[in-house]
């Protein structure tokens, strides 16, 4: 399969499987002197070797991913109780100053006050308090996109028995993975307490094209078996359908399921061809899991709070913000040089200087 890199850590696929410039590379090559191709022949070899130190350097990292997950456990464990409700944090615990207290302290002193007549009408009404944080996982998949996408109305009132997310790495002396296990609290819908989806990755060069290689590589992946309550499968749907016998001309009305739009087919994924062969949208949505499982692992599950109070969407708006300023500055450069070509040539002006490399 075709694929290109995303920058950071893990590969994944390119649905169009297009390069740049396509043998660009091998026609400069072919133009130097056969003494010349010789020594950058050489140079290739010593590249290959680059590579398998690399692609060590990735087992390691991953090796130091596993190990320091052990760390992040308990902390992940205390935010399921809190989230839950199983525990109830102290005061201590629950410090937390910042800039949208005040405003919402000075909005809470105004409201107070000017309802304050109406207060005193009132009998006296018991606080409302629920338990834990109520649709705390709900909420993260209602506010961010790529799996807002995903989302139905019919998914909901099941995401709402969602307890936890975790993310488990394989075990030393294993082939490379990571488990996305979703911990659902006892429900009407399902058997299974626990959803899993692991993702298989290999990080070693391609003995073909072992100069593509820049890290981890998801190559595939395997759902599980989802043990739904009779008549609460959201991922098919029953229609029925009429048909008419052509000899007698009687109608009757037959009904059958077929595969309805749903988060849950999360859980039944397309599986990676061995032989790489997929036709476009089937590699276009193998694309699409590798991405939104890259996702979970990396963004959703380490920040989960600050998916649901905004903040961490916020400043993914601004880290776009500033990608498409910078696009528009660059347009707004090439198109200054086309002016300049229009234009006599004047050799006192200063020439571009070229840019910079930078370390991949």
């Amino acid at each position: 399969m075709d694929v290109s890199k995303v920058k950071g850590d893990l590969v994944m696929p390119n649905p169009g499987g297009q390069t740049d410039k396509p043998g660009s590379g091998n026609f400069a090559e072919s133009m130097l002197p056969k003494a010349v191709k010789r020594r950058v022949h050489a140079l290739k070899r010593l590249q290959v070797q680059c590579a398998n130190i690399e692609a060590k350097f990735y087992e390691e990292v991953h090796e130091l991913e596993r190990k320091y997950a052990a760390l992040y456990h308990p902390l992940f464990d205390k935010r399921r109780d809190i989230v839950t409700g199983a525990v109830e944090p102290t005061d201590e615990e629950c410090e937390w100053h910042s800039d949208r207290d005040e405003e919402e302290e000075l909005a809470e002193e105004v409201k107070e006050k000017a309802t304050i007549e109406d207060a005193k009408k009132e009998e006296a009404k018991p606080e409302e308090d629920p338990k834990g944080i109520p649709e705390f996982w709900l909420t993260i998949f209602k506010s961010v996109d790529m799996l807002s996408d995903m989302l139905q109305e019919h998914d909901e009132p099941i995401l709402k028995h969602l307890k936890d997310i975790q993310v488990k790495f394989s075990e030393p002396g294993q082939p490379m993975s990571f488990t996305l296990e979703f911990h659902f609290e006892p429900n009407g819908y399902f058997n299974n307490a626990v959803l899993t989806k692991v993702y298989k990755m290999k990080s070693e060069p391609d003995p073909s094209e072992p100069f593509s290689f820049e890290g981890p590589e998801i190559i595939n992946c395997e759902g599980c078996q989802i043990d739904w309550h009779k008549g609460k499968d959201v991922t098919v749907k029953t229609i029925k359908k009429k048909q008419k016998h052509k000899g007698r001309g009687t109608v009757r009305t037959v009904t059958k399921q077929v595969p309805n739009d749903s988060f849950f087919n999360f859980f039944n994924p397309i599986k990676a061809s061995p032989d790489g062969e997929l036709d476009e949208d089937s590699e276009f949505t193998l694309a699409t899991d590798f991405e939104i499982g890259h996702f979970f692992r990396e963004r959703i599950v380490p920040r989960a709070v600050l998916y649901f109070t905004g903040e961490a969407m916020e400043d993914d708006e601004s880290f776009e913000e500033e990608e498409l300023e910078e696009g528009d500055e660059e347009e707004q450069d090439e198109d200054g040089d086309e002016d300049d070509d229009e234009g006599d040539f004047d050799p006192k002006k200063e020439q571009p200087q070229p840019a910079e490399c930078k370390q991949q």
